[in-house]
């Protein structure tokens, strides 16, 4: 089975004291799948992308997707993970995300750019609804839509590129 890609972002809103959190599942070609997310209380960045990274891998394993490929623009929650930080972590989340990645099925973790990472960026900021309530997102808006097609044309244009260097 090809792999699948979980791209996570948070974003903090402290006039509404709020957090909003977007993913998107890709599938290989880097199309959308699915988008989700949800609104949190103002509490830790780090605590909130972590729970999001962890819906996100929860989603995928409800697809039945055996490999898995989570970017993300929090190098230190990545390095946490990386390194086997999470089992000394006091954050449930992060606890959790060890136990979800050690699973029966291949998961690698990515840094992204902030750049890299503007789907799931703008996702966070149009998530509304009820507080820790899991959104599903069956179809992008369309302005997510055109910077799904951005982000594909890029990843062509990469694959393009790498070719003509051979």
């Amino acid at each position: 089975m090809d792999k699948t890609k979980i791209n996570v972002d948070g974003s903090v809103s402290v006039s509404q004291s709020r957090v909003a959190t977007g993913g998107v599942i890709r599938g290989p070609q880097r199309g959308w799948l699915v988008g989700f997310g949800m609104m949190a209380s103002l509490v830790d960045i780090f605590q909130v992308e972590a729970k999001v990274m962890l819906e996100g891998l929860k989603l995928a394993c409800e697809w039945g997707f055996q490999q898995v490929e989570v970017e993300i623009d929090n190098a230190l929650l990545l390095e946490i993970l990386h390194f086997g930080f999470s089992c000394v972590n006091n954050i449930v989340e992060v606890k959790l995300l060890h136990t979800w990645i050690a699973k029966d099925w291949q998961v690698k973790l990515r840094l992204l750019s902030r750049d890299g990472n503007r789907v799931t960026n703008y996702l966070a900021k149009e998530i509304l609804g009820s507080l820790n309530q899991l959104i599903i997102l069956d179809e992008p808006s369309i302005y997510v839509r055109h910077l799904l097609e951005i982000d594909v044309y890029h990843a062509m244009s990469d694959v393009i590129v790498l070719v003509n260097l051979f």
